[in-house]
């Protein structure tokens, strides 16, 4: 997946970019109410954060061409778009999510906090993304989940995912800590094939 690679390496380097730049794109996310801006954007298959964060210093600059943006939010349809980069260009990208009607909430949950060092990483249950660390940390703000095993995954480009698995009970209050230790692209992108040695 040379694409998702691509995109990421040159998403690093923005802080050492300078804003005239003639060759990369700028993609700007326009979100259409307060439910995108905390939907998790993905470029070429690889998350790079959610859509409130990438700006400024965390902007989003890619190479010149065609890329696949997908904005995933939970009980909401995926928003895909096949967007063309211009060389030095911005790219404004309008986000409207729609909410999706087969989306299933337990009746009876239990209650999972996260304290996670970054907490703009994302969180998976059951291999579904369902928002990023920060939304399900502090006083008054967690995940609820049906009770039984699940696993949560915690994944950002840089670092190594973490992933575990909880048996919850019904109406349990749980607190998941942890730091995601730093590593490769290679790490956190299961599709980037590791060579033989």
């Amino acid at each position: 997946m040379v694409g998702a690679f691509t995109a990421i390496g040159v998403f690093s380097l923005a802080t050492a970019t300078r804003a005239d730049n003639k060759v990369l794109g700028h993609v700007n996310f326009i979100p259409a109410s307060k439910i995108e801006k905390s939907a998790g954007v993905w470029v070429d298959g690889q998350y790079l954060g959610y859509v409130d964060e990438l700006k400024g210093d965390k902007k989003v600059l890619l190479m010149p061409g065609r890329h696949t943006i997908t904005v995933r939010q939970t009980g909401y349809k995926d928003w895909t778009d096949d967007a063309m980069v211009q060389p030095g260009q911005e790219l404004d990208l309008k986000i409207q999510l729609e909410k999706n009607p087969q989306a299933e909430y337990p009746s009876v949950t239990a209650q999972v906090k996260l304290e996670v060092d970054p907490d703009r990483a994302a969180v998976f249950v059951d291999g579904q993304f369902v928002g990023y660390a920060g939304q399900f940390g502090g006083w008054g703000r967690a995940m609820l989940i049906a009770p039984g095993k699940h696993q949560i995954k915690i994944a950002l480009v840089g670092y190594q995912d973490f992933t575990t698995e909880v048996n919850l009970q019904p109406h349990q209050k749980f607190t998941l800590k942890t730091a995601l230790i730093p590593g490769s692209v290679e790490q956190a992108d299961p599709s980037v094939k590791k060579k033989k040695t």
